[in-house]
């Protein structure tokens, strides 16, 4: 069988995605996160009808440094959800095997809870090699999670890096988890992760680290206007634990989305996102063309062994390449 025939029908999967098929939407997401040519047509046909259905959800981005105890407390928020009577789905971009190019974590593993529950759907997904701490077909996936029924979206990322903002591309709201570790902890936070979270949570402050995660949510809350942060950027602490808390982070998240829908500045950021997403395929897409045009590709390995052993600049090496692109003839 062809890999275009096992797209299978994209509009039957469509029709089973807003029919709240949960099979259907796994099956969706694969088909939206595969990087077969022959899927990308079908892809878009799939997203093309299923976008008339998205956007009622409300999309919040959870990010923080590996360890900090993500699915963790990511788990404890979705289990509250479903308990006020919401449907919940989680998209769980993991770090990808350098040998299977699948997920290496496996979050659904580590949310056995909330995956036994109907109202909830928890899809981890690999990475791949686009860095921004989120997949580079998250935003589709997201779209396919709304048009399933989820009246929230929960994405957490890879951690902290310098390209981690980009989860700003597909979150209503960000949320920023720290460790109770202190003013140290600061150190290991960059400023642009600052700058775009809309809350941050101090986890695990339950027990013996409740003191300590007391002082780390005033460090944060000084050092905000540090950063150029919001003052009023809200800082909370909780604990997956033993639930301290967690009323109060989503009670954050819910205010700072309410006041979002005020007037037009919900829509104003989702189409910001649009386009800043549209720019994110574009240098994709130009990179895979680098190493896949003719005639480009024909002395692309020249152009990468002279950088390699210094007889070329890097940016000298860019500029011949896109100019090759440039000479190359349309295809088709």
């Amino acid at each position: 069988m062809s890999a275009a025939a096992g797209a299978g029908d994209p509009l039957r999967l469509a029709r089973g995605v807003r029919a709240g098929d949960r099979r259907a939407l796994a099956r969706a997401i694969t088909l939206v996160e595969s990087s077969h040519p022959d899927h990308a047509l079908a892809a878009r046909r799939l997203l093309v009808d299923i976008l008339p259905h998205t956007g009622g959800s409300l999309r919040v981005g959870i990010t923080g440094a590996p360890g900090v105890g993500k699915s963790t407390l990511i788990e404890a928020v979705g289990l509250s959800i479903v308990e006020r009577g919401q449907s919940v789905a989680v998209l769980a971009v993991d770090p990808t095997s350098a040998v299977s190019g699948g997920s290496v974590l496996g979050d659904k593993t580590r949310m056995g809870e909330l995956a036994r529950r109907s109202e909830a759907f928890i899809r981890p997904s690999p990475s791949g090699s686009v860095l921004g701490g989120i997949a580079r077909r998250t935003r589709g996936a997201v779209l396919l999670v709304e048009g399933w029924g989820a009246d929230v979206v929960l994405i957490e990322t890879v951690g902290v890096g310098q390209s981690e903002t980009a989860v700003a591309l597909a979150a209503d709201v960000v949320v920023l988890l720290v460790g109770p570790g202190g003013g140290d902890d600061l150190q290991g936070i960059k400023r642009g992760v600052m700058e775009l979270a809309d809350i941050v949570a101090v986890t695990k402050a339950d027990g013996d680290l409740r003191a300590q995660a007391e002082r780390t949510r005033n460090d944060y809350s000084a050092a905000a206007a540090v950063v150029g942060a919001s003052e009023s950027l809200p800082v909370v602490t909780c604990s997956a634990f033993d639930a301290h808390g967690i009323d109060e982070l989503w009670a954050a998240v819910t205010r700072r989305y309410e006041a979002l829908r005020q007037g037009s500045a919900l829509a104003d950021r989702r189409a910001e996102q649009a386009r800043e997403w549209m720019w994110r395929e574009v240098r994709e897409g130009l990179a895979e063309a680098a190493r896949s045009a003719s005639p480009a590709v024909q002395h692309l390995g020249d152009l990468e062994d002279a950088v390699r052993e210094g007889r070329l600049l890097p940016e000298a090496a860019a500029d011949e390449l896109i100019a090759s692109l440039r000479r190359a003839p349309p295809p088709g």
